[in-house]
């Protein structure tokens, strides 16, 4: 009887600590994971970006405790306007997008960006194409990936029309299509940008040469919504900074064509602000499901 009642108090003594946990304690410190929703702008076929992102998704989770889970859309429009409804926790986008979900109400917050590199939009011909010079395009059909990709598409498109030389441009979705239309000879030139072509299939970048490059600017920056806890972006952080000591992780950086990744702030874009463009219509419309 006597180690019957001890028991039961123990068990009573255990009920009433449980009840006065904070919410979402568990004992033993046995939290669940933070789930982070980790959105990638898709400039690639999803195919290709699973198989890049995924591991380094793995690693960060690994490291960091938090469970980051991959996230995409089938194109550039939709993703963004999925951002700007605040549907992703965190973020890989491009700096004009950044600059619009920055204001938006979802108030998406700069925090790190690519290390050592700067964004450089190029137009990209067959590598046995007659061209050689922008003015050769001079009334011709370009593959662009997206209306709003700033280095791929919006600079290239400024430039062509400050020098007077005419071109009508399409959208093909993604930077892999950009270079595969153009290698197989859809399109005559294309826009892309040199990390994307740096990762490009072989097979295609092997048949593909640039024909000219953008000014360079400050690159896609990895971003986190407001409701993201400090704490949480601070450790995400620190575990992103020291991937490039890390072999294993520099590896799975290599394949993305990131030699490191350095910490970020808002400011660091006022050079893409300093452009002047118009926030892209799709931006603001409601994101599909």
């Amino acid at each position: 009887m006597f180690r019957l009642a001890r028991t039961t108090s123990q068990w009573i003594l255990l009920g009433l600590c449980l009840l006065l946990l904070p919410d979402g304690a568990w004992p033993n410190d046995q939290t669940p994971p933070i789930k982070l929703a980790f959105g990638i702008v898709p400039q690639q076929f999803s195919t290709e970006l699973v198989k890049k992102w995924e591991p380094l998704l793995r690693y960060l989770s690994q490291k960091t405790g938090y469970q980051i889970e991959f996230e995409t859309a089938r194109d550039i429009p939709t993703f963004e306007q999925r951002l700007a409804a605040g549907q992703y926790d965190l973020a890989y986008v491009s700096p004009y997008t950044y600059t619009i979900v920055h204001k938006s109400p979802a108030r998406y917050e700069a925090f790190a960006k690519e290390k050592g590199k700067k964004l450089v939009g190029i137009i990209v011909v067959a590598k046995d194409s007659p061209y050689q010079r922008l003015e050769d395009l001079r009334n011709q059909t370009l593959a662009f990936p997206d209306a709003a990709a700033i280095a791929a598409s919006i600079i290239p498109r400024a430039y062509f029309q400050k020098q007077g030389i005419p071109i009508k441009p399409v959208y093909v979705i993604s930077h892999d299509s950009v270079y595969l239309s153009v290698a197989n000879g859809l399109y005559p030139a294309g826009g892309g940008v040199m990390r994307t072509f740096e990762t490009a299939d072989p097979a295609a970048r092997a048949r593909l040469r640039i024909l000219w490059t953008t000014p360079s600017y400050t690159p896609h920056p990895f971003i986190a919504h407001q409701r993201v806890s400090k704490q949480v972006i601070a450790r995400l952080r620190a575990v992103m900074l020291a991937m490039d000591a890390d072999p294993a992780a520099a590896a799975l950086l290599e394949k993305l064509a990131l030699k490191g990744i350095s910490a970020a702030q808002d400011k660091d874009y006022n050079d893409i602000r300093a452009l002047g463009l118009t926030i892209s219509d799709h931006l603001l419309k409601k994101a599909p499901n």
